[in-house]
């Protein structure tokens, strides 16, 4: 049987150990589980193995014979192909569908000048509507939404023909029916004799297809075992250190007056769409994929015009033209796609946490650094960023990290409401916790709150009232004590 093995791998980030002496393999026509909280080093494991980075010890082999892999091109010789969870960083935005889909084809036509165009896109409308998928294969990958582009890092690693796929996360922007495809199609790619390493903080997905787990945490192998060994209060524990009781922190606090009201808004999928916060209060808005729930958090944030409706913050109506009227207002929001539109990749933690409040830390234009390292120093300890130094560039965090610095540079600001998109999408357990008790402190400082999410029991446990949506509207209203994930499921599948 075919294996593909990790011994003793060592890495480090300006002295700071990311991995120490770790061991990991994969099996042909396995589907193994790595586990860990964020800062464990199961990105960093992964990028060893897909050539992103370089071991600083440590041996990779595959079927017993020793392999080096000093770049993503090594890694794609030796069969090793990834499902990334950060989509934009592996795919050509400017690029169509198609050619994304068989950049390997099109590198090696361009090699001999030659390029069949028709011929590409028959070929990827074949592969897509063999997997289950619809995407128009001309459409260029910039305007396809975040499931679309997860569905297509899955068809180009299909048509690679690979040995080890990694997939990182693949169902945190799937609807329930795309991710019941993606474990048909894992299960086929099982069948062929492809090993699977499976990344993901959704425990249940990992009892339903996985064959065996192992468990990181900080930089350290912990355990391996077969799935159906252990069981989730034991894989949780494993993954934290300690026994981890996941209930929702939830604050009791005062509910006030009403701080924020939107009536009538549309534009895009939103239709006509009427909600209200009050001080104190978290509301969640919840739905499937495709529901509308990120459409509305842009809209009432000014980052998509409104066709029609309007908005009031304190009783006064707001003009939101732009996100800085939103901002200027006292609006915020941290956007579904942290790397794409919540941070700065290529800037520091520092930098990142004081971009939108530069203005209390400058003076005649000058920016006092030393105000701007001590908010970052601040800000790191508060919220429990793991990093090696503020001035590290946050695209080296892992997604949790990332998440807690994304939401870290509005907590300076004036805002009076914070509006949260998909805030645990790829955040691991440990982190949830820390982000929910950071909203529920929100609502203790008589901010309101607006929590977008698809995961039902997620806002049946922060939310103080829950608002369905289908179709571009809010079809329900609940209270937190009548709401199931059952009621919740009805409505926003249609039922009436």
């Amino acid at each position: 049987m075919s294996t593909l093995q990790m011994k003793g791998m060592a890495k480090q980030f300006s002295g700071v150990p990311a991995l120490r002496s770790v061991d990991f393999e994969v099996r042909a026509g396995e589907v193994h589980a790595l586990l860990g909280a964020n800062g464990a080093g199961k990105s960093t494991l992964m990028k060893i193995l897909t050539g992103a980075y370089q071991a600083d010890g440590g041996t990779i082999t595959i079927d017993g014979q020793a392999v080096s892999i000093q770049s993503p091109q090594d890694a794609n010789a030796q069969g090793i192909q990834c499902v990334y969870q950060e989509v934009d960083t592996a795919l050509i935005p400017y690029l169509s569908v198609a050619e994304n889909i068989l950049a390997g084809q099109l590198v090696q036509a361009k090699t001999k000048g030659l390029i069949n165009w028709q011929s590409l896109y028959n070929q990827s409308e074949q592969i897509l509507k063999n997997l289950g998928f619809s995407i128009p294969v001309r459409m260029l990958v910039e305007e396809c939404t975040l499931s679309e582009k997860q569905l297509i890092l899955i068809a180009r690693a299909t048509v690679q023909k690979a040995k080890y796929v990694i997939f990182d996360e693949p169902t945190a922007p799937l609807s329930t029916k795309e991710s019941e495809r993606l474990f048909q199609i894992i299960a086929q790619l099982k069948k062929a004799g492809v090993g699977i390493i499976y990344i993901s903080h959704r425990l249940p997905e990992i009892f339903e297809i996985c064959d065996r787990i192992t468990i990181m945490r900080d930089g350290q192998h912990v355990v391996t075992t077969e799935t159906a060994a252990t069981n989730m209060d034991e894989v949780i524990a494993n993954m934290l250190g300690k026994s981890f009781d996941e209930e929702f922190p939830k604050l009791a606090v005062p509910i006030g007056e009403t701080i924020f009201e939107a009536s009538g808004v549309a534009g895009g999928k939103v239709q006509g769409v009427d909600l209200r916060v009050r001080t104190g209060e978290i509301v969640g808005v919840v739905g499937l994929v495709g529901a509308g729930k990120t459409e509305l958090a842009r809209l009432l944030f000014g980052a998509d015009e409104a066709k029609a409706g309007a908005v009031r913050l304190h009783g006064t109506r707001v003009q939101l033209r732009s996100p800085k009227d939103a901002v200027d207002a006292g609006i915020v929001l941290v956007p579904e796609e942290r790397r794409k539109e919540g941070i700065f990749v290529e800037e520091s933690v520092q930098n990142n946490l004081s971009v939108a409040s530069l203005k209390k830390k400058s003076w005649l234009g000058f920016i006092k650094r030393g105000a701007e390292a001590a908010n970052a120093r601040e800000l790191v300890q508060r919220l429990g960023v793991k990093t090696a130094d503020i001035k590290q560039l946050v695209g080296f965090l892992s997604g949790g990290n990332q998440q807690k610095v994304a939401i870290g540079k509005w907590l300076d600001t004036n805002a009076h409401l914070f509006m949260f998109d998909e805030p645990t999408k790829g955040v691991d357990i440990g982190a949830k916790s820390d982000i929910y008790r950071l909203i529920g402190n929100l609502a203790e400082q008589k901010k309101g709150v607006l929590y977008f999410s698809c995961e039902f029991q997620e806002v049946i446990g922060i939310a103080d009232r829950i608002l369905v949506m289908f179709e571009g509207k809010i079809v329900k209203e609940l209270s937190r004590e009548e709401a199931t994930q059952e009621l919740i499921m009805y409505y926003a599948s249609g039922g009436e």
